[in-house]
Parts: C-alpha cells; structure tokens; sequence
C-alpha cells in the first residue's frame, strides 16, 4: 500500500482559482447547498460546466474530452461538492462510466456516448447492488440469456441512485454459471433505462424525498453492441473501476458544509472551548483524509492501479463523513440551541437522515477492509 506525498502544482492551482470564480459567478449566494453526491440533478448546470471544460476532463479530446488528468479532475470535483453544487446529472458518467467506456468499450461505444458525456447530456447510474447481495458482487443474480441480436435480462438492482432521471445504467449480471468460482461467468450490459421492461421505483428517505431506486429488469432486451467490455470479464472490469468510485472527494466531503456553515453562522459564539476543539479536530481530519485522497489521483495519472489504497480512503473518508455529523450534532445541541431555519440547521437535519448511507454506497465497510487487509498481507 503506498501514499506519495503530494501538493499541487502551480497550473492546478489556476484551475482551482477559476473553478471558484465560475462558482461564484454561477451559484446563488442564499441557496441552500448539497451534501456531496446528493445533489440536485440540473441538466443546465451540467451543461454550463461542460462548456467550461470541466466535464469529462480525463476524457481524450478525440472523444470531445479535454485530455487532463485524474488531479486535473479531482481539483475540479473538490471545489464543486465544497461548493455543494447541483452535479447530480453529469456526476456519475463523468467520474465512472467514462473510464470504463475507455478501458473496455468498444470503439463504437466510445464515439456514441463519450462526447455525451463530455458535454453534460447523457447521464448513467450504477447497476451492481441487488437485495440479497449488497456490496457482494460476485452473489448477484441478474441474468442475460442469450437471444437473437443480444441478449435479454432478468432482475433487481437496488440503491441506484438516480435511477429515475438519468439515461442509461451499466448492470453487472451473470451471462454464464459460476462452475465453483462466482466471479467467472459475469459481464456488463449496458442498459436504456427507458426499454420496455425497465421498472423503477423509488426507496424514498424518512423525509420523503429520494435518489436512490429499485429498478427491476423483466426480460430487457439489450443489443450485442451493447455489451460493455468482454462476455465473462465482468469481475475484472467492475474491480478495476471501482478505484475511480471509492478513492475520490466524493468520499470524504459529503458532511464537509456542516462544518463550513457551522463556522460561518456560528463560529464567533462559541461559549467554551469545545466547540472550537470539534471544529480543529474536524478541520486536521479533512486535510488527512483529502492528502490521501490526492494520492490516490496521483497514482492514477502514474497508471498504477490503486485499489487497495481506494478501498481504504473510501473506509476511512465515509466512517469520517459519520463522525462529522455526530460531533456537529453534539455540538449544536449545545453551542447553537433552539431554532430553525438556518442552513446549519438544515443540513444537520438532512445529514442525520442521509448519513447511514455513506458507508454503503460504493462498498460496505467490512468490504472495504477485507480488500485493505488483502493487499497489505500480500
């Protein structure tokens, strides 16, 4: 397992001072921001940051990509989600089907769907986590038989965030029986999530609102081209994407505006030192698990393949994004009191409701270590 210590260069730090100054100009100053990946899905705003060049940055520009690195897009994905700025159309796509498309799709793919993607108007969900298989891939039990021009799918898919706006999902199902090794026998469809047989259905949070689905597949036909990367290959494709998913901000900054507009609406009233305690802690926290974090981009651009060192930023970044929201409830049950209305407040409320997520999505927790405790017994 290895962490290069990193800092960023004189050009990534332009980008992050333009990437502030669009911010500025873009976001309205009273709204209400987003806790990282739960973000409004606004095809306007993915669209304007796809004009700037900041959409599908690491894709080549023969695909309508601008050709920058992992960094390159990590800088610009820091700034959005510390923003809490509406990514929830693009995001996706951008951070996890681009590369895939780029390391197993086939040419036609690419041309079809990175240009796009490049510019902010095809959006994809994630379809591997199923009922009775959770963070367990290699249990799923979606299945394609083959069928004259393709292949057709049966199943459930749950915890697909977005599901219901966005275009397309990459599923992850058996085409061929295991024979004693459940990671043989899988591959990736890429499915319309407007085909007949596609049904959707939201699993709302206690507040009523919702982005993550069930989505049941009964009998999808999906065309041969659109078989993502070789039939069988499955496991290995999904294994090596999976550092784009679990290594990058989006892991860590969820809870990261609690702290900020604690700061901000709060932070000259603290009555004793606690508080102010919290908030360093906090604030020491953030800059450890972001220095890994880079690391990880870095390795990425060195064209290693940093998924001991993803799964654990992921552990580490989403059990943190928990442990912020703990400390700032305490705190605000003490330091804030009584009231409602502030965007303090407001958040707090949506982060106890949505926090039990962030150490699903992406790999449970027991997941994740099995795969840290793998790579450093190697």
């Amino acid at each position: 397992m290895r962490f290069d210590t990193t800092v960023l260069s004189p050009a990534e730090l332009d980008l992050r001072a333009a990437v502030r100054e669009f911010l500025a100009a873009e976001l309205p100053e009273d709204r209400i921001p987003a806790l990282g990946m739960a973000a409004e899905h606004d095809p306007a705003f993915s669209r304007k940051l796809a004009a700037a060049g900041w959409v599908g940055m690491a894709i080549p520009p023969e695909y309508g990509g601008r050709g920058r690195s992992a960094v390159d897009r990590f800088i610009v994905t820091e700034e959005l989600l510390s923003a809490g700025a509406p990514i929830g159309a693009h995001f996706v796509a951008d951070r996890q089907t681009a590369p895939t498309l780029l390391s197993f799709g086939t040419e036609e793919q690419r041309k079809y769907f990175l240009p796009r993607i490049s510019a902010g108007e095809c959006w994809f969900s994630l379809g591997m986590s199923e009922p009775d298989a959770g963070s367990d891939l290699a249990s799923v039990r979606t299945s394609a038989k083959r069928v004259d021009g393709g292949w057709s799918i049966n199943g459930t898919k749950v915890w697909t965030s977005g599901a219901h706006l966005n275009h397309y999902f990459a599923v992850l199902c058996r085409t061929s029986p295991a024979n004693g090794d459940r990671h043989a026998g899988l591959s990736q469809l890429i499915v319309d999530l407007g085909s007949p047989g596609v049904k959707v259905s939201p699993i709302p949070y206690l507040n009523g609102t919702h982005s993550f689905n069930e989505v049941l597949l009964d009998d999808v036909f999906v065309p041969d081209d659109m078989v993502l990367g070789e039939v069988g290959s499955g496991w290995a494709q999904v294994t090596s994407e999976l550092a784009y998913e679990r290594s990058g901000p989006d892991r860590f900054l969820s809870t990261f505006n609690l702290l900020r507009y604690f700061i901000a609406e709060h932070g000259a009233e603290y009555v004793d030192d606690a508080a102010a305690r919290v908030v360093g802690t906090l604030s020491a926290h953030f800059w450890t698990i972001r220095q890994l974090s880079l690391a990880v981009a870095r390795a990425l651009d060195e064209g290693r393949a940093p998924a001991v060192e993803a799964a654990l930023v992921k552990d580490l970044g989403t059990r943190f994004e928990q442990r912020v929201i703990e400390l700032m409830r305490t705190v605000a049950e003490t330091e804030v009191g009584p009231g409602e209305g502030s965007i303090f407040q407001r958040l707090l409320a949506e982060a106890i409701l949505t926090g039990p997520t962030f150490t699903l999505r992406g790999g449970t927790t027991e997941v994740l270590r099995s795969i840290a405790a793998r790579g450093l017994t190697r």
